[in-house]
C-alpha cells in the first residue's frame, strides 16, 4: 500500500504584531478578558500590500527546504483558504506563478477553518492514487481585512498567517486516514455576509464583516471536534492513549481544553499556539504542526491527530504518523 507522508513543513506570520494591550486602545476590552476567554495574547497582521498568496509563498519555501525538494519537483498544489487574493484565478495558480511552477494542477478549497484539512485530504487521495508524487498543501488566511476592528466580540480572536506541508509517497504509514464532514444548518452562526453573487460589487456595506454567535459556536464546536477525533481513532482501532500529539485548530483555548478533556488527553500532549497568533482559520493547524516539528516535540514515527472546525459548519480530522 502507498501512503502519503509529510516530508517537510513551513510557516509564515506577518511582521506586524497586535497585542492585547494594543487592542485595549482600540475597543472596550482588556488583556485579562481576552486571555481568560480565548487564550490569545497576540496576533499577526498582514501589511496593506500583502496578499494571502504572499504569505503562502514564504510558508511554501520553508516546506521545500525542510523536505529537500525544489519547485521542479512539485506536481500538485492544493490550498485551503477563505480569504483568497481574487475571486479568480484561484489562489493555487497565483502561488504557482510566484513559485515559477508550470503545468501541474493548482486549485483551492474553501471550508473556512477546516480548509487545510480539506486540502490535505484531497492531496492525500492524489498521492495514494499515484496522481501526484510531490504535493504542496497550504492553509492560509488574511482575516484582518474582513474583521470589524470596532467589534470587540470578534476582533480579539483573529489573525493572519500561513502554514504548508509537502506530501510525498511512502510505503510506510504517513497519513493513515482523514475524516471530513459538514452541516449547513449552522451557516448563520458564523459567516461573512457577502460574496460574488451577493452584492460584493457594492461598496461601504455596513455589515461587511465576520458575523459570529460565539456561545452557540462554542457548544457545537466542542461536541463536533470530540466526535470527529473519536471517529478517526475508532475506525483505525487505535486507543486514545496511543496518541502522541493532538494538533487542534487554534481557535480558542477553552474549546481546545474541552476537546482534550473529552479525549482524555492531558494538555501536555496538545500542541498549543493560539496565544501567539490567535485564530488564523485554515492556517492554524499547519502553523501549530510546524512549530512543534521545528521545536522537536513532534518527532518521526509519532502518532498525531489533527482536527479542525469552521464556518459552514465544516469539520475534519487527519490521523497520521509523522
Amino acid at each position: 500500500m502507498i501512503y502519503s507522508r509529510i516530508a517537510g513543513t513551513g510557516r509564515y506570520l506577518p511582521e506586524r504584531v497586535l497585542t492585547n494591550a494594543d487592542l485595549e486602545k482600540m475597543v472596550d476590552t482588556s488583556d485579562e478578558w481576552i486571555r481568560t476567554r480565548t487564550g490569545v495574547e497576540r496576533r499577526h497582521i498582514a501589511a496593506d500590500e500583502q496578499s494571502t498568496s504572499d504569505l503562502c509563498l514564504e510558508a511554501a519555501r520553508q516546506a521545500f527546504d525542510a523536505a529537500g525538494v525544489t519547485k521542479d519537483d512539485v506536481d500538485l498544489i492544493v490550498v485551503g483558504t477563505t480569504t483568497p487574493d481574487l475571486l479568480f484565478p484561484n489562489i493555487g495558480t497565483l502561488i504557482q506563478e510566484k513559485l515559477d511552477i508550470h503545468g501541474c494542477p493548482a486549485f483551492s478549497v474553501e471550508a473556512a477553518c477546516t480548509g487545510f484539512l480539506y486540502a490535505l485530504s484531497t492531496a492525500d487521495k492524489f498521492v495514494r492514487a499515484g496522481e501526484a508524487k510531490c504535493a504542496l498543501v497550504v492553509g492560509a488566511e488574511i482575516l484582518s481585512k474582513i474583521v470589524d476592528w470596532k467589534d470587540r466580540t470578534t476582533c480579539v480572536l483573529f489573525g493572519d498567517g500561513a502554514g504548508a506541508v509537502i506530501l510525498q509517497p511512502s510505503e510506510e504509514q504517513g497519513i493513515i486516514s482523514t475524516h471530513l464532514g459538514a452541516d449547513g444548518q449552522y451557516k448563520d452562526l458564523l459567516y461573512y455576509p457577502y460574496g460574488a453573487s451577493k452584492e460584493l460589487h457594492k461598496t461601504h456595506l455596513p455589515d461587511a464583516k465576520i458575523m459570529m454567535k460565539g456561545n452557540e459556536v462554542f457548544k457545537v464546536a466542542v461536541k463536533t471536534l470530540g466526535g470527529v477525533a473519536e471517529e478517526a481513532l475508532r475506525k483505525n482501532n487505535i486507543d486514545k492513549g496511543a496518541l502522541d500529539w493532538l494538533v487542534p485548530h487554534q481557535a480558542n483555548l477553552r474549546i481546545i481544553q474541552a476537546t482534550a478533556k473529552r479525549l482524555g488527553l492531558p494538555m501536555e500532549k496538545v500542541i498549543l499556539t493560539v496565544q501567539d497568533h490567535g485564530n488564523t482559520s485554515a492556517a492554524s493547524v499547519p502553523l501549530a504542526f510546524d512549530v512543534a516539528v521545528r521545536d522537536g516535540r513532534i518527532q518521526r514515527g509519532q502518532l498525531v491527530l489533527m482536527e479542525a472546525f469552521g464556518g459552514g459548519f465544516t469539520w475534519g480530522s487527519a490521523l497520521l504518523r509523522y
